[in-house]
């Protein structure tokens, strides 16, 4: 018999970029999280590894990326990534997110809806899709799940 695990949440996201520059710009000027730390690819001596998070580059707060320069375009995949989603406190902080994408002039998707949280998308550096979402109302918001279950309130399925 196994142990269970005991994880603590999401430790860090790993991206990957053909153009350091631009996506710092973009992981600070826009999505406005901090360069916490920048050192190597452990795995790869040769490539720089940024870490950007909070203040302090806490745990479930961090993104990373290395730079590979011959990267082919991101393209939608099996086994890759949709989207990055940042979370907010409530709908006043999406107001002033819109108000600073269309400050600097990037479109957005407007607010939408998701039952458990609300969302706000927009394309970044390279293609990549960004979200920020509500903390709440939680994914009880439509009733408990049935554990073990797939359950499809809305579809009914």
């Amino acid at each position: 018999m196994t142990a269970s695990v005991r994880l603590q949440g999401i430790h860090h996201v790993t991206l990957v970029t053909r153009d350091v520059v631009a996506m710092t710009r973009f992981l600070t000027d826009v999505v406005g999280i901090h360069l916490v730390k920048t050192t190597v690819n452990f795995d790869a001596p040769g490539q720089k590894h940024f870490y950007f998070g909070d203040e302090k580059g806490r745990p479930g707060t961090v993104v990373t990326y290395f730079e590979i320069r011959d990267l082919p375009e991101n393209r939608l995949g099996a086994g890759g990534m949709h989207h990055l989603a940042f979370c907010v406190e409530d709908e006043s902080d999406l107001a002033a997110q819109m108000k600073r994408l269309e400050g600097m002039g990037i479109s957005h998707s407007g607010v939408l809806d998701r039952t458990y949280f609300k969302s706000l998308y927009f394309k970044g550096s390279e293609g990549l899709i960004v979200e920020f979402a509500t903390a709440g109302p939680g994914f009880h918001a439509d009733g408990d799940q049935i554990e073990g279950k797939i359950v499809h309130e809305r579809s009914g399925r």
